[in-house]
């Protein structure tokens, strides 16, 4: 039998509450199911074929309680006409036994206030069939008032309906209509109804009873934390609030007129910023950053200009010791720029002098080492292989979920040659060529989805190139890693190719600078790759090997000497702020002076000063 929507809208909050303890999280399709089922009145069987797609092998219990709840709901519904029932019944009790005293009340008349009119003999009732009479209206009086006193038994159990009753006056006459007939009427057992204890105030407010005593009241006592914080922080505000008793009074230290205020706690108000506050703020760093941009042009000029140097002249010491308190009439520092033999500023034009002082530009320094050092978090191996079979599980019971709720179809069995008969079982009995063949396909299906998701995830040539370089660049803000080596006989092609490629290919920058006797080549770049090129040229490269080149053979027998102890020495290597070549590449210098300016445009003219000095040394050794 199908149901009203009201009702099957009152069991929606149960049935949502069953899903989610079925299921472990709610599921609005399973609920507006099994309501549509109930609703259209469906059977149990077929309201489990209908939810078995949503719930599996627990269809059958849900629906069980599904319909004890129905069976539930129908009976409380049924209680509630059943009460309407009895009320009823109970005014067809009060209308009954008004009309039975209504009609005592008639025969009662009859009987004893109104005389009968004198008859004739004629007429005269024969004793017997006056003696029936009597006795039958005796036996409805009794009757009558047999059922009065039973309805008024069962008002006396129920006093709050028509408990009214008891006490009045159709009672009353029933009961004296019985002792006069001499009829006992039944016993009914009086209850003592219940009734509140009247509430007695005296002219103070306070509870008494109806002695005049005081009447303690049980004070209710709260049971919540929050509750009892409250009552203990009002009791402790009334104790503050109550002057000094009398024996603090009394004592002699008491002075009436120190007043001690009440502690109060401040209230907690708004704090607002003062109007221009943050445009204040902005403005400072505005000119800050652009002080910073003209100190940092002011020592570039300074630099070019040679100005910077003057800060030497704090190295010089005076030449004469003076006393105590005694001042020179030049000072050492200015001796340094004027003649010899001046001793007075008098007799000196001064030309381009001034007033003003210069002040150093401050630079920050190339390393910020303030910077908090973080470290990587790196998984051990049991670590990584937990992390992997949980992210695993994870997918597996996604997939699950998705399955059972008909988001998707389940996958198919992975079925190979190997357990052909073990998972298809009968069907491979009947058929085995057309499932071999279907298995066959399976098999070439998972393979080409494979080969597809490596493809998917193959890179290009330009991603494979950039991965490459990504992976050989290096991070050089916090300075750059440079290299000088020396070489003796740079003039084999070959050697030449190999430390131009592997330069380029490491991402290097420097220079090559060819001269008699001193080669000389230069590298900056990052740690590993360094690591990588010195190996090159202190071990891989066989600088000492002959070659039989003809550019070689021509330059006559005088580097004979030369080719037979050519080698590669590490001369210097260090850090800097940044680099000062480009791409790397090669310099012929045959004077000094040439490689030198060569390596002053660039401001690196030490590292040919070291290397030559090296050089020579090398050359009186031998």
């Amino acid at each position: 039998m199908s149901l009203p929507k009201r009702e099957v809208e009152e069991l929606r909050p149960w049935v949502e509450r069953t899903v989610k303890k079925v299921l472990g999280f709610s599921e609005p399709t399973v609920v507006t199911a099994a309501l549509h089922c109930v609703g259209k009145g469906l059977d149990k069987r077929k309201t489990t074929d209908q939810l078995r797609p949503f719930l599996d092998e627990s269809a059958g219990g849900f629906v069980e309680r599904l319909f004890e709840a129905l069976e539930e709901s129908r009976n409380s519904r049924g209680s509630k006409t059943g009460g309407e029932k009895h009320r009823k019944r109970d005014l067809k009790i009060k209308q009954m036994m008004e009309a039975a005293t209504r009609q005592i009340e008639e025969r009662k008349k009859q009987l004893s206030f109104s005389a009968p009119p004198p008859l004739a003999s004629s007429q005269s009732i024969p004793p017997s069939q006056a003696a029936t009479f009597m006795n039958d209206a005796i036996e409805k009086a009794r009757k009558a008032a047999e059922l009065q006193a039973r309805i008024q038994s069962q008002l006396a159990m129920k006093p709050g309906i028509l408990g009214a009753l008891g006490t009045g006056s159709h009672n009353l006459v029933a009961l004296a209509n019985l002792h006069a007939m001499g009829i006992a009427p039944p016993k009914v057992e009086a209850r003592e109804v219940t009734k509140p204890t009247p509430l007695i105030l005296d002219e103070l407010g306070r509870t008494v009873d109806a002695s005049g005593k005081e009447v303690e009241l049980t004070h209710r006592m709260p049971t919540l934390k929050a509750n009892i914080r409250a009552v203990k922080r009002e009791q402790f505000r009334q104790q503050l609030k109550e002057r000094p008793g009398e024996e603090l009074e009394s004592t002699s230290y008491f002075d009436q007129r120190v007043f001690v205020p009440i502690p109060q706690r401040p209230r907690r108000g708004f704090k607002f910023h003062e109007k221009g506050r943050f445009e204040k703020i902005a403005q400072r760093i505005r000119t800050k950053a652009q002080l910073e941009k003209l100190q940092a042009e002011i020592a570039q000029a300074a630099k070019k200009t040679g100005i910077h140097a003057s800060t030497k002249l704090a190295l010089i010491a005076p030449k004469k010791e003076l006393g105590d308190g005694e001042v020179p009439s030049i000072e050492w520092w200015d001796s340094y720029i004027l003649p010899s033999c001046t001793t007075t500023f008098d007799t000196i034009d001064l030309f381009g002098v001034t007033n003003l002082v210069e002040h150093p530009a401050q630079i920050s320094p190339p390393v910020d080492t303030d910077k908090p050092v973080t470290l990587g978090v790196y998984l051990t191996k049991k670590e990584q292989k937990k992390l992997r079979r949980q992210t695993r599980r994870e997918g597996q019971k996604e997939m699950q979920e998705k399955v059972r709720l008909g988001l998707m179809p389940p996958p198919e069995p992975k079925v190979r040659i190997s357990n052909l008969m073990r998972v298809l079982g009968t069907e491979a009995v009947q058929d085995p060529t057309k499932v071999e063949a279907h298995v066959r396909a399976q098999m070439a299906k998972r393979q080409k989805a494979h080969e597809e998701a490596n493809a998917a995830r193959k890179l290009t040539s330009e991603q494979r190139k950039e991965k490459k370089a990504k992976k050989l660049k290096e991070d050089l803000s916090q300075g750059v890693y440079i290299t000088v080596y020396r070489i003796r006989n740079l003039t084999n092609p070959a050697k030449k190719f190999k430390v131009e490629a592997n330069a380029s290919q490491l991402y290097l920058t420097g220079t090559v600078v060819l001269h008699r006797d001193v080669n000389i080549v230069v590298v900056e770049g990052g740690p590993k790759a360094q690591k990588k090129f010195k190996k090159l040229m202190l071990s891989r490269i066989k600088w000492e090997e002959q070659t039989n080149s003809k550019r070689e053979d021509g330059e006559g027998s005088d580097d004979e000497a030369s080719k037979k102890t050519n080698k590669c020495s590490l001369v210097w290597e260090g850090t800097a702020k940044e680099r000062s070549f480009g791409e790397v590449k090669f310099k012929q210098c045959p004077t000094e002076n040439m490689a030198r300016e060569h390596f002053k445009k660039h401001g690196t003219e030490h590292y040919w000063d070291l290397a030559l000095s090296q050089s020579v040394l090398e050359c009186t050794d031998d």
